[in-house]
């Protein structure tokens, strides 16, 4: 069978430049003795509330990021132990030959912890920790770009790493976002991670895909997690309405936005006008024979607010208030 061509352009398996170990190296022994001393201000008898309440604080924030220097520290030191093991003459050939494997898992396993040390020291966005808005679109490639834009916003199953790829599985560790989306589709890794994904409206084409889809995702940290998923994705396959086998070259645009925050609006019902029609797509056998879709126009404004996800006019016209 024909595999995907995949476009990656970094993963965890290259070694960080040595300045920029360097430079982490500083940071992360700014980290412990900062650490250290929030610490010390926590176990201080003579703290006030205040101090004691913005040291804990502060020292909850660090959590994460010193369990990951306590593994890099540990793994480095193994390391250390591993080298000193295959170097040395005076043990036996099978015994250094069974370092020098351990050795290699153990620089792996070292570059990995650099690579999510460094993402981790990478200075936050406040909207990071904001939920997000997902909205799909088909672009080049006709009714195959809305199968490829529909199996990337909804497509259930896990990952589904292609034979012949060395690139790591984790949608995190690489920065070619057409193989993070062949291999983890939206809604289903927002459902391995505990995220709510709803689906706000799906546009359907001639052929069951999505020329158009649009959804909500909650969660902790969603929006700085898929930030980064915005722009063109591209495809290489032999699609499903292809008679002949040849190759096609579809491609989809994504945008990620953060969810804004929530702020008090007084509507008033004079100024709303309310229109109700048919849902499109699939959904049921009563969601395209009856006025299941709700659009709202604000009129002051000119803004319009239009859902179809719900299966009843009720449902939907509560969801879009």
């Amino acid at each position: 069978p024909y595999t995907p061509r995949l476009y990656s352009t970094a993963d965890m398996s290259h070694q960080l430049p040595a300045n920029l170990v360097q430079i982490m190296e500083q940071r992360m022994k700014l980290i412990e003795q900062k650490s250290a001393y929030l610490q010390e201000q926590i176990n201080q008898p003579a703290a006030s509330p205040e101090e004691y309440s913005r040291a804990n604080k502060e020292f909850h924030k660090l959590e994460s990021t010193m369990e990951l220097i306590k593994e890099l520290r540990s793994k480095q030191k193994e390391i250390e132990g591993l080298t000193s093991l295959v170097t040395n003459s005076v043990e036996e050939k099978d015994m250094r030959e069974m370092a020098a494997e351990e050795l290699l898992e153990a620089v792996e396993e070292e570059k990995r912890l650099q690579h999510e040390l460094f993402r981790t020291l990478l200075p936050k966005d406040e909207a990071d920790e904001r939920d997000c808005i997902l909205e799909v679109r088909a672009g080049t490639g006709g009714e195959e770009a809305s199968l490829f834009a529909m199996d990337i916003f909804k497509m259930s199953g896990g990952c589904s790493c292609f034979a012949g790829s060395n690139v790591c599985c984790d949608p995190w560790s690489v920065l070619s976002t057409n193989f993070i989306l062949l291999c983890y589709r939206y809604e289903k890794y927002s459902q391995n991670n505990g995220w709510k994904f709803d689906t706000i409206d799906i546009m359907e084409s001639a052929v069951k895909g999505y020329k158009e889809a649009s959804g909500t995702i909650s969660g902790s940290g969603v929006y700085g997690k898929l930030k980064f998923e915005s722009g063109i994705h591209r495809v290489q396959r032999v699609p499903v309405t292809e008679k002949s086998g040849r190759v096609h070259t579809s491609a989809v645009s994504v945008a990620v936005l953060p969810q804004a925050d929530e702020v008090d609006v007084q509507l008033r019902n004079e100024d709303l006008r309310i229109d109700t029609y048919r849902s499109g797509g699939s959904g049921g056998q009563s969601v395209n024979t009856t006025d299941s879709a709700v659009r709202i126009t604000h009129l002051p404004t000119g803004t319009v607010v239009a859902i179809q996800d719900e299966r009843s006019q009720h449902q939907v016209g509560k969801h879009t208030h």
